[in-house]
Parts: C-alpha cells; sequence; structure tokens
C-alpha cells in the first residue's frame, strides 16, 4: 500500500486531545512519551488497549515495506477510535540476510505467522532463529540496523471520505550488527533483537544494555519520534 499524499483538510489540534498509539506494546509507548516529554510536547499518549471497545480489528498489515505497513495501521486505527492514531513499523535489517527480518521481524521464527506466542517466547525464537540463520556469518559481516517508519493519521471529519495522512511519514535507521555468542545475548533494557544488536560505531555493548536515556537519544524509534514531534509541535502551535 503507498501512502497518500495529497494534503488533506488538517482538523484543529490542541494539547488536550488524545493521540493513540496503534500498539498494545508498553515499551514502545513508554520510549515514544519519554522522547515527547523531553521535547517538551504536552500531548496525552493511550495504547489502543486502554480505550473502550478494545480490542479493535486489527488491519492486514500486507505491505512489503515498514513504511506501507505503518500507513496500514494509522489509517485503520485512527477510523476504528475516532482519534489521532500514531503508528509505526519497524524491524531489523540484516545485510547478509538480504534485510531479512524486515518486515516480519515480529514473527521471524515462523516466517511472518501469528502463531499466539507470547511476546517473551515469541522474541525468544526470533533471536534463535537469527542466531542460527547467522551461524557461519564473521562478526564484520553482520551488519545491521534497526529501522522505525512513523505516521500521523487524523480521525474523518464527518461527512466525507477518508483523508489521507496528516504529517509526512518519518523513516530513521539505528546502525550497529548481530552479535557473537557468547558475547550476546546480553543487557536487560530492552526487547526483541535488542539483547543481540551491538550499537555502532563501537559495538561494545548492546541496545540492551543503554539505559533508557541513552536509548532515547540514538534509537531509531526516538529518531523518528523526533521528527513526528516536530511536527506536532507546530500543528499544536496553530490551533492553540
Amino acid at each position: 500500500m503507498r501512502p497518500r499524499l495529497t494534503a488533506p483538510t488538517i482538523l484543529p489540534m490542541t494539547a488536550a486531545h488524545e493521540i493513540v498509539v496503534a500498539t498494545g506494546n508498553p515499551h514502545k509507548v513508554a520510549e515514544i512519551n519519554a522522547v515527547f516529554a523531553g521535547l517538551g510536547l504536552s500531548t496525552t499518549l493511550r495504547r489502543l488497549t486502554d480505550l473502550a471497545g478494545a480490542p479493535f480489528p486489527e488491519p492486514p498489515e500486507t505491505g512489503s515495506t515498514f513504511l506501507a505497513n505503518a500507513t496500514i495501521k494509522a489509517l485503520a486505527y485512527s477510523a476504528a477510535t475516532n482519534r489521532w492514531c500514531l503508528a509505526d513499523d519497524s524491524g531489523l535489517e540484516v545485510d547478509a540476510l538480504n534485510g531479512r527480518p524486515g518486515v516480519i521481524s515480529s514473527h521471524y521464527s515462523t516466517n511472518g505467522v501469528e502463531t499466539g506466542l507470547s511476546r517473551q517466547a515469541r522474541d525468544a525464537a526470533n533471536n534463535q532463529r537469527l542466531l542460527q540463520d547467522l551461524h557461519n556469518t564473521p562478526s564484520h559481516l553482520r551488519t545491521a540496523r534497526f529501522v522505525c517508519c512513523m505516521v500521523l493519521a487524523q480521525p474523518s471529519p464527518p461527512p466525507g471520505p477518508r483523508p489521507p495522512l496528516l504529517l509526512a511519514p518519518s523513516r530513521r535507521p539505528f546502525e550497529g550488527r548481530i552479535g557473537l555468542p557468547p558475547a550476546v545475548p546480553a543487557g536487560e533494557n530492552g526487547f526483541g533483537y535488542d539483547p543481540l544488536f551491538l550499537v555502532a560505531p563501537a559495538f561494545t555493548h548492546t541496545s540492551a544494555q543503554l539505559t533508557s536515556e541513552q536509548k532515547n537519544t540514538q534509537s531509531h524509534r526516538a529518531a523518528a519520534c523526533r521528527a513526528i514531534a516536530e511536527s506536532l509541535r507546530g500543528l499544536l502551535a496553530t490551533n492553540p
């Protein structure tokens, strides 16, 4: 799915408006909230699971890119909740694996198929699969990056068709490489592939060994958040 680029009619927005984050993952919401707060952006972020009527129908993430899937989620959940909706799609690209896991990063061990595993079990299985796939790959060829694409959609003004995305999407990478066991996995402050991902340029610590403050200045999601936050700041200034 390609994002629509036609400029929409922008609805009024104030700091009192809630922004729904299209996730049930509390780690993502905490990271986004910390970045927004650090930039002095006064907004209320809510998880989908915090809203009345949850769970909402989950749109099929049929896109072949992070941007396409973020777009699908932002538009679908904004329509379902009638709220401003911030959505991201993120994952890991490993050069030696031709960009895999890519858009199936969260279900890599099952080739993109949802099997109902808990998040903890799924992360463990994905990490095991990744290390197996890189088993014979030397350290200098294990270069990788986390990528985050983030977009914001506004609710539909009745009547009328669904408006396009409000803010230009943001794609930001976080460079590093996948470590070699037994040095990895390492660290407790993270999820997903964080315990395997050695942060460039030193490659001495995994993403899961960074403090929350360090991660919020370096990570792919933090960088995408900052870009979105600057757009939001301008919108709030226009609509005080």
